[in-house]
């Protein structure tokens, strides 16, 4: 909690200072589909599994800096279950586990859009921020473990207004928390003291929309 508190008000802090003259509060809800995660690094150092998909929430507060692109501060947050298969070594031999993870992301990223009409806004954009990953294998009563890792987004959408301040989001975007040149998701497996502590490619999928509302001149 702590440092989902220290990044939001370090970016809030920074996009404060653009001078905006319209601001936009947007509601998202969407559902993530299923990822599957594997690493091997030998017999005995290894884990494979899904992350299962379900709803992925937030919100977002828009800052346009010009008629047809602004800049946006996410949170959404996916609450979810990861069964895997990994090599314990407390007990020297292969486990399956179904961890409880909790995946919160803070963005900021920029948005292009068009006017198709006064009603059909069409928008994309690229966002850049942190994935806070919170993970807890329950048959072992570990311990919550947690990592904080770079992540990037992608989406593509469309704002339906059905007044000048208030509107209906349709959208599709692909997230996603790496590692160095690759992606990247801490599991922690093992018993206390020892485990597989380990990274996995993480791509996450997803379909939905939610809400915006236009403040401003």
């Amino acid at each position: 909690m702590k440092k989902i508190l220290f990044y939001l008000v370090l970016t809030t802090v920074f996009v404060s200072s653009l001078n905006a003259q319209k601001i936009r509060l947007n509601a998202y809800g969407s559902y993530v589909f299923d990822d599957h995660v594997e690493s091997y690094y030998s017999t005995t150092s290894y884990f494979n599994g899904t992350i299962k998909g379900g709803l992925l929430w937030g919100a977002g507060l828009e800052f346009r800096l010009h008629e047809t692109y602004g800049m946006e501060l996410m949170y959404l947050r996916q609450d979810t279950h990861a069964p895997v298969n990994y090599f314990d070594y407390n007990a020297n031999r292969a486990k399956n586990a179904n961890l409880d993870l909790a995946i919160n992301w803070i963005m900021l990223g920029g948005s292009r859009s068009m006017k198709v009409n006064d009603k059909v806004e069409p928008y994309g954009g690229l966002s850049l921020g942190v994935a806070i990953l919170d993970s807890k294998n329950p048959d072992n009563n570990n311990a919550t473990l947690s990592a904080t890792k770079f992540a990037w987004g992608l989406r593509l959408g469309v704002n339906i207004w059905a007044s000048e301040r208030v509107g209906i989001k349709l959208q599709t975007q692909l997230m996603s928390a790496v590692q160095g040149a690759g992606g990247g998701i801490y599991f922690g497996t093992g018993g206390a003291g020892a485990g597989v502590s380990t990274y996995s490619t993480m791509l996450q999928f997803g379909l939905g929309g939610g809400l915006t509302f236009a403040f401003g001149h």
